[in-house]
């Protein structure tokens, strides 16, 4: 198993706690869980709906890759 240092800002290590919480779940369990999700469903912040076909801009770039 990998070990991943994860910084989150105040406000959303909150929530993220009480989410857990709610689950009745560590936060490592619910946060694996959530990451688990969001691969498997394809569904991430610039690809909403799992849309595939559509490539998430590159970190620091800007733009869009081109396939």
């Amino acid at each position: 198993m990998k070990h991943v240092n994860l910084r989150l800002p105040d406000d959303l290590h909150e929530q993220a706690v009480a989410a857990a919480a709610a689950d009745d779940r560590s936060l490592n369990s619910w946060l694996v869980s959530v990451v688990r999700h969001a691969v498997e469903s394809g569904e991430t912040p610039n690809r909403p709906g799992g849309d595939s076909a559509s490539p998430a801009p590159l970190r620091g770039s800007g733009h869009s890759p081109r396939p």
